[in-house]
């Protein structure tokens, strides 16, 4: 649904997209590493990674996720309908016509999505779905057909930008409703859904018991707890070269960062885009220019919550340098900056984890 930029996982070395299997790994401290990896959710492989005292409990545990996953995207999908489910999509086809009752995992991340464009500077508004719906048809048609590729005409997006009032998408918590009030609005929540929805997983296998694990959805990496390896306090993240390949495990990342209890999202211009005239247009789009953004190739967003680090990464790579980094400041949010030019800029607390800036996974 977005952020198809990749975070590389440095648990021992990079750690490859293996395809659907658990395996373990042992070591002196009585636990065993285990991975599971698997596709369908949120147009990203997920994968999971941790320690486990036997495999049985490491099955569970990826059981438990990948069930909980599959459900959520569901609710968040604003292209496809299921049976018995009211989704986004449910919403959006019934805008201005009529409220639709919902699960309480859409009003909290309609809630959490308001509440947060209002703290910010109003960049990342889950109420642009349908300027980002015409971008979104002129760029799959782009990608099918390159040779014909178009942008968008000016006039379709300032239309459509008439039709993004946050305020007109009306939360009633008591009947658990939700009701766009302009017909022609739509929800697109793909700049918050896939860190909110691993904020849930995280919450809930912690609530089970379970620590010493990573979840990645594509660009996407919640850790919990430590590595129960008995060596390293801390995970290693590493950070993607946007003119690299985050498959080739040869292609060493930009740096790497070592945190526990934290999340790392990045947003950036180099994985889902197609090309006009020789120029490359990606998916995320400044709501003041209506054009792809251009300030940066990408940012690294760093704080516990993965939903605020998903919501925050897309909100700071829409921003220019001095007013991002001055907004990350002031919300207690590190922040890696990937500038145009390939030079590296972070906010202090970044700087003190990661790897270049002398940083270690045991201290």
């Amino acid at each position: 649904m977005k952020k198809y930029s990749i975070i590389c996982l440095f648990i021992c070395a990079a750690v490859l997209l293996t395809g659907c299997n658990i395996f373990g790994k042992a070591n002196n401290s009585g636990y065993d590493k285990y991975s599971y990896e698997f596709l369908g959710t949120f147009d990203t492989v997920v994968q999971i990674m941790g320690y486990a005292k036997t495999q049985k409990e490491f099955e569970d545990m990826a059981s438990i996720a990948k069930k909980r996953f599959e459900e959520l995207n569901k609710l968040y999908d604003v292209y496809n309908n299921y049976d018995g489910i009211n989704n986004i999509k449910t919403i959006n086809d019934n805008a201005g016509i009529k409220p639709v009752e919902v699960s309480q995992e859409i009003i909290d991340l309609i809630l959490f999505s308001k509440e947060w464009y209002y703290k910010t500077n109003r960049k990342c508004n889950i109420a642009l779905g349908s300027m980002l719906y015409i971008w979104h048809e002129y760029r799959d048609a782009g990608i099918s057909d390159p040779e014909n590729a178009k942008l968008p005409p000016m006039d379709d997006l300032k239309k459509a930008m008439e039709h993004t009032d946050i305020e007109k998408v009306i939360v009633n918590e008591q009947n658990k409703t939700v009701f766009l009030a302009d017909k022609d609005m739509r929800l697109d929540v793909g700049a918050v859904a896939k860190g909110f929805a691993s904020e849930i997983v995280v919450q809930e296998l912690m609530e089970k018991g379970y620590t010493g694990f990573i979840i990645s959805s594509g660009g996407n990496v919640r850790t919990v707890g430590k590595p129960l390896d008995g060596v390293r306090i801390k995970w290693g993240i590493g950070i993607q070269n946007p003119d690299g390949n985050a498959l080739d495990p040869n292609d060493p990342p930009l740096d790497i960062v070592f945190l526990t209890d934290k999340s790392v999202v990045t947003s950036g211009d180099y994985q889902r885009y197609y090309i006009v005239d020789g120029k490359k247009y990606h998916h995320l789009i400044d709501p003041e220019t209506l054009m792809p953004a251009d300030y940066f190739r990408s940012v690294v967003a760093i704080v516990e919550d993965s939903g605020l680090a998903d919501f925050m990464s897309t909100t700071l790579y829409l921003t220019p340098f001095d007013e991002g980094y001055e907004l990350a400041q002031s919300l207690g949010i590190e922040a890696v900056w990937i500038m145009n030019d390939g030079t590296i800029k972070a906010t202090p607390g970044a700087e003190k984890i990661m790897k270049s800036k002398g940083a270690t996974a045991t201290e």
